[in-house]
């Protein structure tokens, strides 16, 4: 008799089938905390409709498609003439076009807005993260609009639109429109008042033309952009439309797109002024004070985008060490697999508490909420974008050779990982400026210690960071050199406090005596094994 040798055996079937959002009980643990109860039903319908969307195979062969098929740059048409246009695969539409109808672009306006989109966008991140991109620039660019009332009043509804509109044509005629941004240029890097792009003012009051060059431009296809320019009053915030409004291409000279690590399915590009039409947003001078809204806006939407590609990456590996038959047995239920699939469920579970709670911290909009997310956004960016990339390579360790290949979705995962890391200033830019925070704004550091406050008594190892918290912040000589240490502190203790108030026992126990206590080793895998390992990975598993 013929001995078959390629039945396929003892292989982890696709994870696929199943609700995102309902699948990660963390997340929607978060939602049910900060969302009124008369909007949670309504609420965790949408969740629930985008969650079966993105977890549908349908939904992540388009995600696989957009990154194999990454954009391409056409400077000319056939005769000749610039048009500058970038072309982009079917799936990248369709996916831009679910997320701007599942809202990820219209939060300001709608009640529990912030928190809503914020767990739909980790949801959505998990599908591809490329098209994040154009959907957090487009929701981050109204609060930098509404320095300019007019223009807030004429840009913000087109912004909030849930119709995907991807016609190169005026935003006046348009039923939905997208912005992009261009800050950096390749002399400053994030030292932005280096910045030499310049500002001529035109006839027309508030308009002028630019003339300059920027390194990193985001979404180069969208309709509008804020960028910022030295004016005769110093540097400057300006709105560049993509097309006027007699229907002309504005002068948007695209060089290049650049070839990136990853995130392959976006656009990012070098992009040319030369006499290009722009409108001043806010006062000349204050372009730095006008943009940050939209930078801190961004910022939140680099912890979310982290923590959605750590929550993918945790439920990947879980689902296949579920799968797979290793030594007698499934290979979640050896203990010192367990480890490392609880330590990683616990990575992903902090940072979508953290992630949530500081979108709910936005939807208050209370003057102490506001001070908290001036240093709890820039530390929760430093830390929890710092913690994606490991995690995500030792998520793909999990599945062996198997997370080696492109055929699964780990090494896509990888290439993200460092992504937020960089975007919104790198981890010393985050470090920084949560020390001007601590040094100018005392009501930030209060709103801080009131938070992570409400959280004492209940637990000594928090009680003890807390503590060394403020006995290392009372000695701030030298601070500088040492602010990363600092900053991963004061992330930690707020991760720390919220699973303390929020979480299980079992979870709050097993990150205050790996996270705070000290009682693990440096790599994931480490916990000790006295917690209730079985637990976390119960907690994490994807329930398809």
């Amino acid at each position: 008799m013929a001995v078959r040798t390629h039945t396929v055996t003892n292989q982890a079937p696709p994870l696929a089938g199943y609700d995102v959002f309902a699948a990660d009980r963390a997340l929607v643990e978060a939602v049910r905390r900060h969302v009124g109860e008369e909007l949670l039903e309504e609420v965790c319908g949408e969740l629930g409709a985008l969650g079966r969307s993105a977890g549908s195979a349908q939904v992540q062969e388009w995600g696989a498609q957009a990154n194999d098929n990454p954009p391409r740059l056409r400077t000319h048409d056939r005769y000749g003439n610039r048009v500058d246009e970038v072309e982009f695969h079917p799936a990248w539409h369709r996916l831009l076009g679910k997320g701007v109808s599942a809202g990820l672009t219209s939060a300001w306006t709608r009640p529990a807005g912030h928190v809503r989109r914020a767990a739909a966008f980790l949801v959505w991140t998990q599908v591809e993260a490329g098209n994040g991109c154009p959907l957090s620039m487009t929701h981050a660019a109204v609060p930098a609009l509404r320095a300019d009332p007019e223009l807030a009043a004429e840009w913000e509804p087109r912004l909030a639109s849930t119709v995907y509109d991807r016609e190169l044509r005026p935003a006046h005629l348009k039923a939905g429109a997208l912005f992009g941004m261009g800050m950096t240029e390749k002399q400053g890097g994030s030292d932005v008042r280096a910045n030499t792009t310049s500002a001529r003012p035109l006839a027309e009051a508030g308009t002028y033309e630019l003339t300059g060059h920027k390194w990193f431009c985001s979404a180069p296809m969208s309709d509008g952009f804020l960028v910022l320019a030295q004016a005769p009053g110093g540097l400057t915030c300006f709105l560049v439309p993509r097309v006027l409004a007699d229907g002309t291409r504005n002068v948007f000279l695209i060089q290049r797109l650049k070839d990136k690590l990853g995130n392959r399915s976006n656009a990012s590009a070098e992009v040319e002024f030369d006499g290009t039409w722009a409108r001043r947003v806010g006062e000349e001078g204050r372009g730095v004070r006008t943009i940050i809204g939209m930078v801190a806006a961004t910022r939140l939407d680099c912890v979310l985008g982290s923590a959605g590609l750590m929550r993918q990456a945790v439920a990947q590996a879980v689902h296949h060490c579920d799968h797979r038959e290793a030594f007698g047995g499934p290979l979640s239920a050896k203990p010192l697999m367990r480890n490392v699939l609880a330590d990683l469920a616990l990575e992903s579970e902090a940072a979508t508490t953290l992630a949530l709670r500081l979108a709910a911290a936005y939807d208050d909009g209370g003057e102490r909420e506001l001070a908290l997310l001036r240093i709890a956004v820039p530390a929760a960016k430093y830390w929890v974008a710092k913690r994606c990339a490991p995690l995500a390579v030792e998520a793909s360790e999990c599945l062996g050779g198997n997370g080696y290949v492109e055929e699964s979705q780990m090494p896509r995962l990888v290439r993200e990982s460092p992504l937020n890391s960089v975007w919104e200033g790198a981890g010393n830019v985050q470090a920084l400026d949560v020390l001007r925070a601590l040094r100018r704004e005392p009501q930030a550091f209060d709103a801080y210690l009131t938070e992570v406050g409400r959280a004492r008594g209940a637990d000594h190892r928090l009680d003890g960071a807390i503590k060394d918290l403020l006995t290392e912040l009372a000695d701030l000589e030298g601070v500088e050199a040492r602010a990363r240490r600092l900053v991963e502190r004061l992330a930690l203790v707020l991760q720390g406090a919220l699973l303390v108030r929020y979480a299980p026992a079992e979870v709050a126990d097993a990150f205050c005596a790996s996270r705070l206590g000290g009682d693990r080793g440096a790599t994931f895998g480490s916990l000790p094994h006295t917690l209730n390992l079985k637990s976390l990975v119960d907690r994490a598993r994807p329930r398809v």
